[in-house]
Formats: structure tokens, C-alpha cells, sequence
């Protein structure tokens, strides 16, 4: 089984980026990016209405990290701190050496290749540092946004479930990408 641990708190760098542990001085860029209609439209998850919410958002990603049960990244311009986005590592299962990546970014910045860039360093970091074996991403089908960046990732397309989680009075698919860590253990 894998051991895990997120401390002291692994920051990363890219060409652009740098991701970053979020704090609670990025409350407002969490509320902009989680109450976002259009950046929430693919995550069946309530909308943050209130500061406290995004408080309270922040504080379940510290504990997350804290008992090594996920990461989340804050996704920022190397020249700038403000958080443009998050990605990050969920349900990670040490048993079987796999996590599930995400990952969010507010609309202005997209486009410019910035989560492609920032997945390429969250998977690095997942197969070198946490030594996992696979990374899944869960996307809705209609995403295909992020579906491209996946497989500018070498995401392969594993599954399309169909209606295996209900949220708001309806069923939902969602689909499956991975990838595999081809370097031995």
C-alpha cells in the first residue's frame, strides 16, 4: 500500500505557474470560482453563496491534505499569487495505487493552455512523488473541454456510465479517463 503524506506541503512549478497551497487569503477567488454557474456546470456539487462557504470549502482541503486523503493545488501566474484555479488529487486509494485528478479555472483564464500546463505537472508529481500507478478524471460527457485536455494529457477513455449519480432530481453520466504510469516500481 502507498504511504502518503503531503508534508511539508509540496509546491510546483512550470514554465507560467505555480501551484501552490490554497489559503484562506484566496476565500474571494474560491467564491468567484465555486459559485460560478458556468464554472460549476459540469460539477454536480451546490453552488458557494457566501464567504463562510468558501471558508468552509478551504477549510475541507486542509483537512484533506491534512489526514492524506487529497491535494488540491491553488493555480497561479508565477508573477501573480491571486488563484486563478485548483487542481488537484481526490479519492486517492492507496490500496490501489490510483487517485482521481481535477481540476477548475476561472472562464477568463481559460484557453490559454493553462490547465493542460498545470495537469502535466499534477500527474508528474502523482507518479514520481505519490508514486501512483493510474490517475482517473471524471468528467461529465457534454465536457468536451476538458475531455480535449485530457487527452493532450494521454488520458485514454475508459468508461461512459450511464446515469450512475443523481443530483438535483436527475441521473447523470459521466465518463472515465486515465492514464497509466508506465515507468516500473
Amino acid at each position: 500500500m502507498l504511504s502518503i503524506n503531503f508534508t511539508p506541503f509540496p509546491n510546483l512549478e512550470t514554465e507560467r505557474l505555480y501551484l501552490r497551497r490554497v489559503d484562506k487569503n484566496d476565500v474571494e477567488s474560491i467564491l468567484e470560482l465555486r459559485s460560478n454557474v458556468e464554472t460549476m456546470k459540469y460539477i454536480p456539487r451546490p453552488l458557494l453563496k457566501t464567504t463562510e462557504d468558501a471558508l468552509e470549502h478551504i477549510a475541507m482541503i486542509d483537512a484533506k491534505i491534512e489526514s492524506s486523503e487529497g491535494i488540491n493545488w491553488a493555480i497561479t501566474y508565477k508573477n501573480d499569487p491571486k488563484l486563478i484555479g485548483i487542481i488537484g488529487h481526490y479519492r486517492i486509494k492507496p490500496e490501489h495505487f490510483r487517485a482521481e485528478i481535477g481540476y477548475m479555472l476561472l472562464p477568463e483564464h481559460s484557453g490559454q493552455g493553462i490547465i493542460t500546463e498545470a495537469i502535466k505537472e499534477a500527474v508528474k508529481y502523482g507518479f514520481e512523488v505519490m508514486k501512483l500507478h493510474s490517475i482517473e478524471a471524471i468528467i461529465a460527457p457534454e465536457n468536451h473541454g476538458s475531455a480535449k485536455v485530457l487527452e493532450k494529457n494521454n488520458f485514454i477513455k475508459e468508461a461512459h456510465l450511464k446515469e450512475n449519480e443523481f443530483y438535483e432530481g436527475s441521473f447523470l453520466d459521466t465518463v472515465i479517463y486515465s492514464r497509466l504510469n508506465k515507468v516500473q516500481h
